[in-house]
């Protein structure tokens, strides 16, 4: 009954010493069952294992201008708005017509009216003519409507309208290019990269370089390499549109029984799991439990509904989600190949479980030695005292039991 009862004494010591001892973060089977020493946890988050089902739905929603903005058709034909300047010339028929004399000496039955903007109302002027619509219309509707205006006054009139400068349908560059500016949109239709191009390129030719596309009060972004290795991503560019690039490098973190902890740089326009965890050195082999490897990351509403989380548990647009991947299982690697990384990802690898107990151990131990150090040194001072002193001492051990 007595070895019965210190077993019981040792054990109980044990489980609760497990969680007073120094350690880098939760167990796994914590995470697992969202609790800390079976207490529940501050925050509630949900729990996914790491699957090719999850990994191909993760994979739907990465960032990309291909997604993020329905209209990836061409601009259509071009038309005016408030601003541009108009150049209207108008051709009769024979001279002694509404703007042409008998006696002139101009060469050909035509008069070119001076170049206007369009003003607020979205109007130019033509004599004889008045106020004609111009904002939302192409050159040819806008002659036209000139023609029918003119008709019955002028000798069989013809007009040309054309853009004499173009002050709307812009597209601004913005950024870490060498030549920021508006520069006109063109109706033959041009792509991102080609007003990249045109405002000189980017500034440097990094690896931590996003360009992000403002719409219509719409913005997405992507790493430029997105656009040069999926083209899709270098969809067309509207007037209006604002193309801004900038510098942002992509970090991770990594703790636990990780091989180096620490905050690492992508270094690369696209990074997966598998990558991240080598660029940290791997899992340490003395302390790292491989099958209790946690990515924390917050997901949408709608990617996390996807993932089968129940978000009515959850409030706000953001879902706080841990990823479990067991890398105990051969397989595990593949999916830790095929996931892939975002920005400011956090990496945990739990302790193993007899890491832990051998850290307790070790405490107990320390206890042990603290509260036998005394006796020791007790008995030392009155050995060394007798010995001076030429009494003789005694040592007393008692022999440990032999169990039959």
């Amino acid at each position: 009954m007595r070895n019965f009862a210190l077993t019981s004494v040792l054990l109980a010591l044990l489980v609760g010493g497990c969680s007073t001892v120094p350690a880098s973060g939760p167990q796994g089977i914590d995470v697992e069952k969202q609790s800390e020493g079976g207490v529940p946890v501050s925050m509630p988050y949900a729990s996914v294992d790491l699957s090719p089902s999850i990994i191909k739905v993760l994979g739907e929603y990465t960032p990309r201008l291909s997604n993020a903005f329905a209209n990836r058709s061409p601009p259509k034909a071009f038309r005016f708005g408030i601003g541009d300047m108009v150049s209207v010339t108008i051709f009769e028929a024979a001279a002694g017509g509404l703007f042409t004399s008998e006696t002139g000496v101009r060469a050909g039955n035509f008069v070119t009216i001076p170049n206007q903007a369009v003003d607020q109302n979205g109007n130019i002027t033509v004599p004889y003519a008045g106020a004609v619509r111009a904002k939302g219309r192409t050159p040819p509707d806008v002659g036209a409507s000139i023609v029918d205006r003119l008709k019955g006054r002028a000798l069989e009139p013809q007009v040309v309208v054309t853009l004499a400068q173009q002050n709307t349908s812009l597209v601004s560059v913005l950024g870490d290019v060498r030549t920021a500016g508006r520069f006109p949109a063109n109706p033959s239709g041009e792509r991102i990269l080609d007003y990249i191009a045109r405002a000189g390129g980017p500034m440097n030719q990094g690896y931590d370089l996003w360009v992000s596309l403002e719409r219509n009060n719409h913005r997405a972004s992507v790493p430029f390499g997105a656009l040069l290795y999926e083209p899709s991503n270098n969809i067309y560019a509207l007037p209006n549109d604002a193309i801004y690039l900038f510098t942002q490098p992509q970090t991770f973190l990594t703790f636990g029984a990780a091989g180096q902890q620490g905050q690492f740089k992508f270094e690369a326009w696209r990074l997966s799991l598998a990558e991240a965890i080598g660029k940290n050195q791997g899992l340490n082999d003395s302390r790292a439990d491989p099958s209790f490897v946690f990515l924390y990351r917050g997901e949408t509403r709608e990617v996390a509904a996807r993932l089968g989380v129940d978000c009515n548990h959850f409030e706000g647009p953001i879902i706080p989600v841990i990823y479990h991947l067991n890398l105990r299982d051969p397989s595990g690697y593949f999916l830790a190949q095929n996931f892939e990384m975002r920005n400011k990802d956090i990496i945990y690898t739990s302790n193993a479980s007899m890491v832990e107990t051998t850290k307790f151990l070790v405490f107990l131990r320390t206890i042990m030695a603290t509260a036998n150090d005394p006796i020791i040194y007790a008995t030392n001072a009155n050995i060394l005292k007798n010995s001076l002193s030429g009494t003789p001492t005694t040592i007393i051990t008692t022999p440990t039991p032999i169990q039959r």
